[in-house]
């Protein structure tokens, strides 16, 4: 289960109980990903997301971890810093975001008026990058103290380790910035820092090379940074790299890249760690990758919303839930926790059903 920020943390970003029901709703589905949880106050970027920084927190996640494992299954955090995506009510005390970058981002986040456009960001200095490197490794630690499996570090969709990334954003001129190396330099210590703190084998991270969400436009040589950034993070031997194919939530056909080759690069080890694809993947689709060895897994996002019991529809080929796109973001269990779940024996050529769930068959 691919990451899906709900928006429905309580006050101080904390977990609720209803989360801990939603998640543990979908705990066949083999690997959940959480969704993105902020690693420190001014990593957040939206409103009601959760956070894994405090102890409440912490005591929060507990919960659901708990939750989760009790039905047979793992759950992963995914560490996030949203970067320059953000706006000023939701930073500590009204503050600017930070980023790589002193320009502002054309995107929209969501804050209590509803979709706003993106503040004006400040550029972090060199003396305070320590600090965000500190920050993801603390977030990891207090991830595992939370009984998560392990982390996923959010390396995509337009957010801090790509505002770093990619020379379209970045237009810094000191160590982090110009050259590939410098520019992927931040997120190989913050992928350093989190193997060093939690173990290789505990520690993932998601990619979207061509990814355009949030303002992010193409990079100069998207194959040649994510081939150099791949060739530096293979040593670390991580648990695995999940990769958006395409744009996110959209075409995966967008714009020409090898990610075959960037696969090789990741798994030229024999030790090497899971290759996870993800970005509109239909059951067929999904058994052809991994049958092909194009990918030791597919992450499925949108379709768990809506389909809890995913696992067995895709199991039985049956036909997908219709997901209620009003209440994706904030409210209560309306469109979270409201969709039937049912056990294998409602499935198959025999199977009954309530017709209001077997109305769509697209992933």
């Amino acid at each position: 289960m691919a990451p899906l920020t709900r928006n429905r943390a309580g006050p101080g970003q904390v977990a609720t109980d209803l989360m801990a029901l939603y998640y543990e709703q979908r705990s066949s589905a083999g690997l959940i990903v959480s969704e993105a949880t902020q690693i420190a106050p001014e990593a957040q970027g939206y409103l009601d997301t959760p956070g894994i920084y405090s102890s409440a927190q912490l005591r929060a996640w507990r919960s659901i971890t708990s939750a989760v494992h009790a039905k047979g299954g793992s759950i992963i955090a995914q560490l996030w810093h949203v970067g320059r995506i953000s706006h000023v009510s939701l930073q500590p005390h009204g503050q600017a975001p930070v980023s790589s970058t002193g320009r502002r981002a054309d995107a929209k986040t969501f804050t209590t008026k509803g979709f706003e456009d993106v503040s004006q960001p400040r550029a972090l200095r060199l003396d305070e990058l320590p600090g965000i490197v500190g920050q993801f490794r603390q977030a990891a630690r207090n991830a595992i103290d939370s009984g998560f499996d392990g982390v996923e570090v959010h390396g995509a969709n337009g957010y801090l380790l790509e505002q770093f990334l990619r020379d379209s954003i970045n237009d810094r001129t000191d160590a982090y910035g110009g050259s590939q190396e410098n520019r992927i330099r931040l997120p190989m210590e913050i992928m350093t820092a989190i193997t060093e703190e939690i173990g290789a084998g505990r520690t993932g991270l998601r990619l979207s090379p061509v990814s355009p969400v949030n303002d992010a436009k193409q990079d100069s040589d998207a194959q040649g940074l994510f081939n150099h950034f791949m060739n530096r993070l293979n040593p670390l031997h991580l648990a695995f790299i999940h990769v958006i194919e395409g744009a996110t939530g959209a075409a995966r056909d967008l714009m020409s890249f090898d990610f075959a080759a960037l696969k090789s690069l990741f798994k030229r080890n024999d030790a090497q760690g899971a290759w996870i694809v993800n970005n509109g993947y239909t059951r067929s689709m999904a058994i052809s990758a991994v049958a092909s060895d194009a990918a030791d897994m597919v992450a499925f996002g949108r379709p768990f919303i809506s389909n809890p019991d995913l696992v067995n529809r895709l199991r039985f080929d049956e036909p997908l839930a219709a997901l209620d796109a009003t209440t994706l973001y904030g409210g209560g269990a309306a469109g979270y926790t409201d969709y039937p779940v049912f056990d294998g024996s409602d499935f198959g050529p025999n199977a009954g059903g309530n017709p209001r769930e077997r109305v769509e068959s697209a992933v």
